[in-house]
């Protein structure tokens, strides 16, 4: 086991919490940097590029006027400044740094030239008249001058009427995006936005909190198992593999408590904050395991960053629910469930808190531990007060990591140092302190329990004790009196120990630190029922003809799902991390793209790597294949999207070209229906057009490519996408969309945590859509399966994949819709009925 091993086991599960707000903000100012960068450099490249395009219409038209009548030569060269033209040469030619620092003094050596402006400018106002003139005498150069001007971007106004048709333009973070309308759109203004008549259906969830929780894990007397990931709670039944869902939660639950009636839970979550950036706030809910209602919201507005514990009394049947904050002074506080009131409150610490508990006999006594401390707190007459355990003669942990009440009233801690330490009350030393001298809370006796920390104690009905060690990965049970009788150890793959939970005494639930759930016993050994990812997430992809999908990302994981058991079939770990995937249309194979420019080829069935390059040293955003197979698209972040002939039925793979255009990173790449060409999104909100079967040629014009069809959507920027952006979308807003196999409806990963299902196609701003929660973090993918029946989508930071079932529909494909749409169109004079 590596050092980063043992950090793990000593860290507090909320470390990574105790200075949220400045982490927070530090990364917020980063990615505005970022995007700030991103936005100026695409910026230049593009005035640079506009520039070189105006010089090659000048000289054009300067060409086709000397043809056309030799005598406008000169007229041309004086309507034309020759300043300006030589500037904008050296400004295309110069470096960005000379871009931006020399056209003003060029401006000022002009104008000294030039003499008085406004005369100078009814000059120039003539001789552009007179070329105008020229212009209009002869109709083939204006058209030609038009579709030059076109093909270079520049639409004019904010709805551009060309001779070859129409377009509209939107805006991302001021920068103007041009979109042709298709050719079967007669009349945009009239198009009419309608929500799906699908919606999505939350069918299962995969992963379990396990990385950074504690006391997450609890049975249910309905053979329930009850844990949480991102913003829902999973009710899953182990025998039979069914799953339900509390889902009230608006962010990340981070504590779960169940009531001594076996029936009520109370859960709390964190702060968060909505897609403006201000913060939610953290509250308690009580709700009933069996019909899933909410029955009280304790808090709301009392807490502060969230709510890192809760706990339920026992003495007196619940009555009272205690509840720990993430605020830096950790507020106590105690509720009368009844009444849903606070009941008494007060500062517990400015150290991280990580557990705590009523005594099960008095309910006037509560503990909490965490770093370095161990508290024993007394409530009477309203009021709380706090005895600090005394470490004394024993060595003071780092951390106390959990501890439990034992059937003779003691208290049982586990530490950092692999320790179960027992607690008692000590009489009170009148020799030493004098008449004022208080009972104290001491140590009486340690017992070395596990190498490393001792993430979770559980007490047993006949009066006996699980450990669970994090190094050495065992569990151990004890008798009574602290003797080791059996123990087992985990698989290495499942990480250390976080939390047990008794089902039957004999048989186990074990919740471990690399989020997963195990079952078994100490004869049989365990075996997972839930796994899941341990990091951001951000490749997705679903087979083109078997309910299965791959997930990839940070933990250098590659994980094969089966959507209809629900289970992992199967899991490789590799050297680098995984961003992107795809499936060979054959379905036999898999490409995955990796961090470092590497991509490889997977056979689904060996799980052995079948193929693999690398396409320069930055991290590969996309991988995709063409309809037919015998192409494969790979798009990075060096800005180049680099082509493979693909043969041996995915396994042989030859590079055959490389599209060069983009500013910026690849995002998003999509292949047409014929598989010639390929649409493009990068991270400068550009779309590009590349027509691979004539070499990877970049098509200047983009007009020319609004009517044609797309094998699959998933670039973010479109016309037929342009109403899923809210308006002041700041480009970065959406992570991911996908289009149904159908062509009717569309999903998005949008940054704040939500799922969206949108009309296909939806061209008009704020179109309306279904909206879904349940992510904790940015939804970095979304993908349907290949039937259309379900949606698959994953998280970011919150490691969590949601499978949602598509309901509903009508028959009709997203063509007839469209036209539909259109009160003038011209497959369908008048609007069709919703």
């Amino acid at each position: 086991m590596d050092s980063s091993t043992n950090s793990l086991d000593d860290a507090s599960a909320d470390s990574s919490a105790e200075f949220p707000d400045r982490a927070s903000m530090m990364e917020v100012r980063l990615q505005a940097q970022e995007d700030e960068i991103t936005l100026l450099k695409s910026s230049l490249a593009d005035a640079l590029r506009r520039i070189r395009i105006h010089d090659q219409v000048l000289q054009l038209l300067k060409q086709q006027l000397v043809a056309a009548n030799p005598g406008a030569a000169r007229l041309l060269s004086q309507a034309c400044c020759p300043d300006c033209c030589t500037s904008s040469r050296k400004l295309s030619s110069s470096s960005a740094t000379d871009g931006i620092r020399h056209p003003a003094m060029r401006v000022r050596r002009n104008s000294e030239k030039l003499g008085n402006p406004d005369k100078q400018r009814k000059r120039l106002d003539k001789k552009a008249a007179s070329s105008a003139n020229l212009l209009t005498r002869s109709p083939s150069l204006e058209n030609r001058a038009k579709e030059l001007i076109a093909s270079a971007g520049s639409p004019g106004s904010r709805r551009g009427t060309y001779s070859q048709g129409q377009s509209i333009k939107m805006f991302i973070r001021g920068r103007p995006i041009t979109m042709y309308i298709p050719s079967n759109i007669q009349n945009y203004e009239e198009l009419k936005m309608e929500p799906p008549s699908e919606r999505l259906e939350l069918d299962w969830v995969y992963g379990y909190r396990g990385r950074d929780g504690r006391a997450n894990l609890y049975f249910l007397p309905t053979g329930e198992a009850v844990y949480f990931i991102a913003c829902v709670i999973v009710l899953y039944h182990i025998n039979n593999r069914t799953q339900r869902h509390y889902r009230k939660h608006t962010d990340c639950v981070r504590c779960l408590t169940i009531h001594p009636d076996k029936v009520r839970v109370a859960s709390g979550q964190t702060a968060g904050v909505d897609k403006d950036g201000k913060p939610l706030q953290p509250c308690v809910h009580i709700w009933d395991s069996t019909t899933l209602v909410t029955l009280q919201q304790i808090g709301l507005g009392t807490f502060q960053r969230g709510v890192g514990s809760v706990a339920f009394s026992f003495a007196d049947s619940g009555s009272f629910l205690c509840v720990i904050d993430d605020s830096n002074d950790h507020m106590l506080s105690v509720w009368d469930c009844a009444k849903g009131t606070k009941y008494t409150e007060i500062k517990s610490t400015n150290e991280a808190v990580f557990a705590v508990e009523f005594n099960p006999r008095d309910s006037t006594n509560i503990i909490t531990c965490g770093k370095s401390h161990v508290y024993f707190w007394t409530l009477s007459g309203g009021q709380l007060t706090k005895k600090q355990g005394i470490f004394g003669k024993y060595k003071k942990p780092k951390f106390i990591q959990c501890f439990v009440f034992s059937l003779t009233g003691d208290v049982l801690t586990g530490d950092s140092e692999g320790n179960i330490l027992t607690w008692g009350k000590s009489a009170a030393d009148i020799k030493t302190l004098g008449k004022g001298a208080k009972e104290t809370f001491q140590i009486m006796r340690q017992t070395k329990a596990h190498e490393g920390s001792v993430f979770t104690l559980c007490t047993l009905h006949g009066g006996g004790l699980l450990s669970g060690g994090g190094k050495d990965r065992k569990i151990i049970r004890w008798s009574a009196d602290l003797a080791p009788e059996r123990e087992c150890e985990i698989p290495e793959q499942f990480g250390a120990v976080r939390t047990i939970a008794d089902m039957d005494e004999e048989e186990l639930l074990v919740g471990t630190t690399r989020n997963a759930i195990l079952r078994g016993t100490f004869s049989d050994g365990f075996v997972a029922i839930v796994q899941g990812h341990v990091d951001e997430m951000w490749g997705l992809a679903t087979h083109p003809s078997q309910n299965i999908f791959l997930t990839c990302g940070h933990d250098r994981q590659v994980c094969l799902w089966n959507t209809e058991t629900h289970k992992l079939d199967w899991c490789i770990t590799l050297e680098e991390y995984g961003l992107c995937a795809d499936f060979c249309p054959n379905g036999s194979v898999v490409s995955v793209g990796l961090s470092t420019g590497r991509w490889m080829v997977l056979d689904l069935l060996t799980r052995e790597v079948v193929s693999e390059s690398t396409d320069g040293n930055e991290q590969l955003s996309v991988m995709r294949y063409s309809p037919d197979g015998s192409f494969l698209a790979v798009g990075s972040h060096d800005n180049f999207i680099y082509i493979y002939h693909v043969t041996e039925s995915g396994r042989r793979y030859s590079r055959c070209g490389k599209c060069n255009g983009h500013s910026s990173f690849i995002t998003h790449l999509d292949w047409s229906k014929d598989g010639k060409y390929i649409m493009s999104n990068s991270g400068d909100y550009e779309i590009l057009y590349w027509d691979i079967a004539s070499g990877c040629k970049l098509l200047r014009n983009r007009f020319e490519s609004k009517d044609r069809e797309w094998a699959s959507y998933t670039c973010v920027l479109g016309f037929h996408v342009m109403g899923v952006w809210l308006e002041g979308s700041d480009g970065t807003d959406i992570n991911a969309l996908c289009r149904s196999h159908s062509e009717k409806m569309v999903a998005v990963a949008d940054d704040f945590c939500k799922v969206h299902l949108f009309q296909y196609p939806c061209p008009k701003l704020k179109a309306p859509s279904h909206k879904y929660e349940g992510h904790g973090s940015h939804v970095t993918n979304v993908c349907f399966t290949h039937s259309d029946s379900h949606l698959l989508s994953i998280g970011g930071k919150d490691t969590c994949i949601l499978q949602w079932k598509v309901i509903g529909g009508v028959v009709g494909n997203s063509q007839e819709r469209l036209a539909s749409a259109s009160s003038t169109s011209t497959s369908s004079p008048e609007p069709a009925a919703s």
